[in-house]
């Protein structure tokens, strides 16, 4: 009996270091299921054959040795870039289905703050196609999968800020992300990038608190692999900012409260006036150190490379531990990125620019 106490009280506090005991009850099985997906990414070597194929019937074919093949293996000749990433995001979404189908409290809420971002992108997408004038059907279209919700549609319906939460939002996961952004200013380029920001800033947010109630393992991989990516849209939103009306006190707004940058480090890149100051603030940090290593002074076309490949280096060691739920935001991270990869390949191969594969794919294994 004192031996049952001592376990349910452990679980209770989620020490770090005690996962072991409990999390197999209802996390094993899916732990598992993910782990035998992570084996299913493609290798470098698997790239270095892409990078070798004359047309996409050829990616088609390397393709079908791979996960990838069932969702490819009826698409008939001449095949189109759109057609191999729209395959490859559906294994991506039936992955994620079925692992939310089985999960269980607090793990179905950890995979649902998964989806948030994609869902954030797609009321971006329609909001700004819509103001540019752009079919709705077609904006859809290219909504991702993973963050389409009812009212979507609606968007297209709304002038401003308070609009677009009052009409369409307020019934979504998203309602609580809007706090920030009721303003009933008329919805243009800038504000539309501000209202972007400022959602994922609070999503962000939210998902690290939650992540830190979870305690153990989780919190520690999670809390890390969450800094980094507040950190990565902190140095964007500032090399972004540059030249443009955005005051410095709007540009740090718009950082996340936590992450290795915050306080100091945001308080330095609000007032950076060019790309090689923020250089300046980014090496007095020595994680990323290596990153702008990378670039001449100057530059910033590499960066976004550089900062894919420090993430996928983070999401891979996130692995090598068992016991926690990183695995399952690593694991769609990773497939994520190898689905833009794929699509560069693609873009290359059927733009006979072979040249420039090697640019911007991003290795894993």
């Amino acid at each position: 009996m004192i031996f049952f106490l001592a376990i349910a009280s452990i679980s209770e506090r989620n020490m770090y270091g005690f996962e072991a005991l409990t999390f197999n009850i209802h996390g094993g099985y899916l732990e598992a299921i993910v782990r035998g997906h992570r084996a299913g990414l493609l290798t470098t070597a698997d790239y270095n054959n892409l990078c070798q194929c004359e047309n996409l019937d050829d990616i088609k074919m390397h393709l079908s040795a791979t996960k990838y093949g069932s969702y490819l293996q009826n698409e008939p000749s001449p095949l189109h870039t759109t057609t191999i990433v729209e395959k490859c995001t559906l294994k991506l979404v039936d992955d994620y289905k079925h692992m939310l189908c089985q999960a269980t409290e607090p793990m179905s809420t950890f995979l649902e703050y998964i989806r948030y971002g994609h869902m954030i992108d797609n009321v971006v997408l329609i909001v700004t196609g819509t103001l540019h004038e752009r079919d709705v059907q077609e904006l859809l279209e290219k909504c991702h999968p993973l963050g389409m919700f009812d009212s979507i549609a609606t968007l297209v319906v709304a002038q401003n800020m308070r609009e677009l939460y009052r009409l369409v939002l307020v019934d979504t996961p998203l309602a609580p992300y809007f706090s920030e952004c009721l303003t009933s200013e008329d919805l243009d380029d800038m504000n539309i990038e501000i209202m972007r920001n400022t959602l994922y800033k609070a999503y962000l947010e939210d998902f690290y608190k939650f992540c830190q109630k979870l305690g153990g393992a989780t919190s520690e991989i999670m809390s890390d692999l969450l800094a980094f990516e507040a950190d990565r849209r902190a140095v964007n939103i500032t090399i972004n900012s540059i030249g443009t009306e955005l005051t410095r006190e709007d540009r740090k707004k718009l950082y996340s409260n936590f992450g290795l940058l915050y306080p100091y480090g945001h308080e330095e890149l609000a007032i950076c006036e060019d790309i090689d100051q923020v250089r300046g603030v980014m090496e007095k940090y020595p994680p990323y150190q290596a990153i702008f290593s990378k670039m001449s002074y100057g530059e910033s076309q590499m960066l976004d490379k550089a900062f894919y490949e420090e993430e996928v280096r983070r999401l891979c060691l996130a692995f090598e531990q068992q016991f926690h739920y990183a695995v399952f935001f690593a694991y769609m991270r990773l497939r994520e990125q190898e689905i833009r990869n794929l699509m560069w390949i693609s873009e290359c191969v059927a733009q006979n620019q072979k040249s420039r594969i090697h640019d911007s794919v991003v290795y894993m294994f």
